[in-house]
C-alpha cells in the first residue's frame, strides 16, 4: 500500500510500525486466542487532511490518529491497515501501557472490557486469560508473532519473559482466529510486540509498595553496524497479601536484529523466565500450602525477505522453540501430592505474500510438535531423569490460503485453512474464513465475519490425576462455528464501536463433578451456544476542552454474554460452561492536571455467572453465588527530563471479592517507583 508521507518535526512512533517487520509479517505465523481493551479501542482511526492553520493542540492529535491509520495490523493473513480490518480488535500503544497503574501484562489486560482475567496471585503471578466465555486453554499467546501457547495447560501461557518496558505495543483480536493465528485460536489472539530499535535507548526502574512488594527493572539497546542488539531484566517479589502468596518473579529477555538489506531482516529472540509462588489454594480450597515453582526458555529465528523493493512478493520463515518446567508441590516442601513437569515445543513456518492488481494473496504453512514429559501426565514410559515417568507428544501441521481484495469502499477476504493432529488419525479439519468490511463515508464502517475453528485439548484435560481431578484421554476435538457483526463511527472528537457475535461450539471440553463428590472429570459436552455483545464510546476530551491536556481521554466499555447447554443435568456441576463472566463494565480517564503531571483514573465492574464450593477452615458450607464487584485504580506521573515518578494505587476502596473459588484478591495495594530514560 502506499503511504502517505508526513513531515513535521512532531511525528509519532506509530509510523514506523508499517515498516518494522513484525507489522508486516506477524499475522503470517499460526496460533490462538483473545482480547478487547476498553481504554484503547483505536479501531476506528482515520484519515483527515491537515490544515497548515491547525493549532499545535489540535494538531497533534489529528496527527495521531492519522498516523494510527496506517499501522498494519494481524487481524488477517494479510496484513492491512487498521482501518480496512473486519475483526474486533484493539491496539494497545506504548503511551496506554505507560499510563495504566499495573506490575504486569496481566494486570493490564484487566483493563480490557472483552477479556476474563480470572488471578491466583497478584501482579502477573499466575492468570487465566479468556475471552468471550472461552476458557484459558482456547488462548492463544504471540510473542512477535510466535506461538507461546502453552499446550500443558492455559494456566502457563503467560509463562513468559516480558517486562513492561518491552512493551511497544499489544494487538487483541476477539472471536475465532484459526485462519490468522493457527487451528488452536478458537476464540482469539494476543499479539505482544517488543520494542527492537535503537531509539527505545536505555531505561531503568525501581520500585517499592505495602506488603514488602520491591521491583527492579534494567533495558539497554545498542547498534554495532547493522546489528541492534536489547537485553532486559526485570524482578519482582513481594512477601503477598495473604498467607502462602509471597512470590519472586525473573525475566530476562535478549533481542538481536540482522538488517541484511532496506526490506530484509532477521530477528532472534532469547528469554527466559523463572517464578517462585506460594499457590494458597490455587486448585483446590482444601490445601491452603500448595506451592509452584516454574521455568520458561524460549528461542525464536525469523527472517523477513523481499524480492523487490516494491514489496509486492515477500515471505518469512521462522524457527522457534521453548520448554517449560513446573514443579508443583500440594504441600509446600512436601513430596506428598508433588508433580513434575517437562513441556516443549517447537516447530517452524513458511509463509509468502504477492501483491497483485485483484488484490493480496496469502499462502501459510507451519509444521508443529508438543512433547510432555511429566511424573503425572502422559502415557507410561520408560523413566526419563529422576522424576518423568510418563511421556506423549503430538505434531499439528497447517496451510492455509487466503485472499483480500479492495473495491472501492467494500473490501473482502475469504480463505481457509487445512488442519492435521497426529493424536487424530486420517482426520483432517478444513476451516474457513470470510470477512467484509464496508465503508458508508470516511467516518462510518460496518463489517462482519464468519468462521470455523477447532481446538485440541491440552495435556492437563487428557491426563491429569490427582485427588481433586481426573483427566480423560479420550476427549474429542472442540469444534465451533463463529459470526460477527459490527459497526464504528469516529469524527474528531467522538469513537464509537458495537458488535454483536453468535457461537455453536460442538465436543465442547469442560470439567465437572457429581454433586456430593470433591472429584473433576474432564469431558465433552455436546453443544454450548453464545451470544453477546459489546459497545463503546471513546472521547478525546482535549478536543472538548483543552484545560484537560492535549492527551486526554475518556474511553467506556461494556459486553454482556449469555452462555448456555442445551442440555444440564441437574445432578452435576459445570465449572466453565455456568461460570463465565457475563457483564464486564470498564471506564478510564486520563487527563493533565499540570505540565508533565498526569492522572490516570480506572474502573472495573464485573459480574460472574455461577457458583463455587465455599470453604471456612477447609470445611465445605455450601454453594455460592459470585458476586458482582467493582475496582478503582489510580495512576500518578510526573515527568522531570529524562526522570518519572510514578504511584499506583490499586483498589482505592479496598474492595474484597474473588476472581475464582476461594482466591481472595488484593485489597488496597500502593506501589511507587522512579525511573530513568537516557541514551
Amino acid at each position: 500500500m502506499k503511504k502517505k508521507q508526513i513531515n513535521h518535526s512532531r511525528t509519532y512512533r506509530f509510523r514506523k510500525f508499517s515498516r518494522k517487520s513484525y507489522s508486516a509479517f506477524t499475522s503470517m505465523h499460526k496460533v490462538v486466542s483473545i482480547g478487547v481493551i476498553s481504554s484503547c479501542m483505536l479501531i476506528f482511526a482515520h484519515v483527515e487532511k491537515i490544515s497548515a492553520q491547525v493549532q499545535p493542540e489540535q494538531r497533534h492529535s489529528e496527527l495521531m490518529e492519522k498516523e494510527l491509520e496506517e499501522v498494519m495490523v494481524t487481524a488477517s493473513l494479510a496484513p492491512r491497515p487498521l482501518n480496512q480490518t473486519a475483526k474486533t480488535l484493539t491496539i494497545i500503544t506504548r503511551e496506554q501501557i505507560a499510563q495504566a497503574p499495573v506490575q504486569s501484562l496481566q494486570d493490564l489486560l484487566n483493563y480490557v472490557s472483552g477479556v476474563d482475567v480470572t488471578q491466583r496471585g497478584g501482579h502477573g503471578v499466575q492468570a487465566d486469560i479468556s475471552v468471550r466465555g472461552g476458557t484459558a486453554d482456547q488462548t492463544a499467546i504471540l510473542l512477535n508473532g510466535v506461538n507461546l501457547s502453552n499446550s500443558q495447560t492455559g494456566h502457563y501461557s503467560f509463562d513468559i519473559p516480558i517486562n513492561l518496558s518491552d512493551l511497544e505495543r499489544i494487538e487483541i483480536i476477539q472471536g475465532s482466529s484459526s485462519l490468522i493465528y493457527g487451528a488452536s485460536a478458537f476464540s482469539g489472539g494476543i499479539n505482544i510486540i517488543t520494542k527492537k530499535e535503537k531509539e527505545s535507548s536505555n531505561y531503568i526502574r525501581l520500585g517499592a509498595g505495602t506488603h514488602n512488594l520491591y521491583d527492579v527493572e534494567a533495558r539497554n539497546s545498542t547498534s554495532i553496524g547493522k546489528i541492534i542488539n536489547t537485553f532486559s531484566f526485570g524482578y519482582n517479589t513481594s512477601e503477598g497479601y495473604i498467607a502462602n502468596s509471597d512470590y519472586d518473579i525473573y525475566n530476562a529477555l535478549w533481542q538481536s536484529q540482522f538488517k541484511i538489506q532496506k526490506n530484509n531482516k532477521i530477528d532472534l529472540q532469547l528469554g527466559y523466565n523463572n517464578k517462585r509462588y506460594g499457590a494458597n489454594t490455587f486448585y483446590s480450597p482444601k490445601f491452603t500450602q500448595q506451592y509452584e515453582r516454574t521455568d520458561t526458555y524460549l528461542g525464536t529465528l525469523r527472517g523477513y525477505f523481499s524480492v523487490k523493493e516494491d514489496l509486492k512478493f515477500r515471505f518469512i520463515p521462522t524457527l522457534y522453540w521453548t520448554r517449560h518446567h513446573d514443579q508443583f508441590d500440594l504441600t509446600k516442601n512436601s513430596p506428598e501430592g508433588r508433580n513434575y513437569h517437562r513441556n516443549d515445543t517447537y516447530g517452524g513456518s513458511f509463509n509468502m505474500q504477492y501483491k497483485s492488481g485483484i488484490g493480496t494473496t496469502i499462502l501459510g504453512s507451519e509444521l508443529r510438535k508438543d512433547e510432555i514429559l511429566s511424573s503425572n501426565l502422559g502415557k507410561e514410559n520408560k523413566l526419563h531423569g529422576s522424576y518423568y515417568s510418563k511421556y506423549d507428544s503430538r505434531t499439528n501441521s497447517s496451510i492455509a490460503l487466503e485472499h483480500s481484495i479492495k473495491l472501492n469502499s467494500l473490501i473482502v477476504s475469504a480463505g481457509a485453512m487445512m488442519n492435521y493432529n497426529s493424536r487424530e488419525k486420517n482426520t483432517y479439519h478444513f476451516l474457513p474464513s470470510v470477512s467484509a468490511s464496508y465503508s458508508l463515508n470516511d467516518k462510518f464502517r460496518i463489517y462482519s465475519s464468519w468462521s470455523k475453528a477447532v481446538r485440541q485439548p491440552t495435556f492437563t484435560e487428557l491426563y491429569y490425576k490427582a485427588e481433586t481431578h481426573a483427566g480423560n484421554d479420550s476427549l474429542k476435538t472442540e469444534r465451533s462455528e463463529n459470526i460477527e457483526l459490527g459497526f464504528k463511527y469516529q469524527n474528531n472528537y467522538l469513537s464509537v464501536y458495537m458488535t454483536g457475535y453468535l457461537m455453536w461450539g460442538n465436543n465442547m471440553i469442560d470439567w465437572i463433578t457429581q454433586k456430593g463428590s470433591d472429584v473433576w472429570q474432564s469431558c465433552n459436552l455436546a453443544e454450548i451456544d453464545k451470544q453477546g455483545v459489546e459497545v463503546g464510546v471513546k472521547l478525546r476530551m482535549a478536543e472538548l476542552w483543552k484545560g484537560f491536556g492535549q492527551n486526554s481521554t475518556l474511553s467506556i466499555d461494556y459486553v454482556r454474554m449469555h452462555q448456555k447447554r442445551n442440555k444440564i443435568d441437574d445432578n452435576f456441576e459445570y465449572n466453565n460452561v455456568l461460570n463465565y463472566l457475563r457483564d464486564k463494565f470498564t471506564a478510564s480517564f486520563t487527563h493533565q492536571v499540570i505540565d508533565n503531571f498526569t492522572l490516570g483514573w480506572f474502573f472495573r465492574f464485573q459480574k460472574r455467572e455461577g457458583q463455587y464450593k465455599k470453604y471456612i477452615d477447609k470445611v465445605e458450607v455450601g454453594m455460592q453465588d459470585y458476586p458482582f464487584y467493582s475496582t478503582l485504580d489510580l495512576k500518578i506521573d510526573y515527568r522531570l527530563k529524562d526522570i518519572n515518578f510514578n504511584l499506583s494505587i490499586n483498589n482505592l476502596y479496598d474492595r474484597q471479592y474473588y476472581d475464582i473459588g476461594n482466591i481472595p484478591q488484593p485489597g488496597f495495594w500502593m506501589m511507587g517507583g522512579i525511573s530513568y530514560t537516557f541514551k
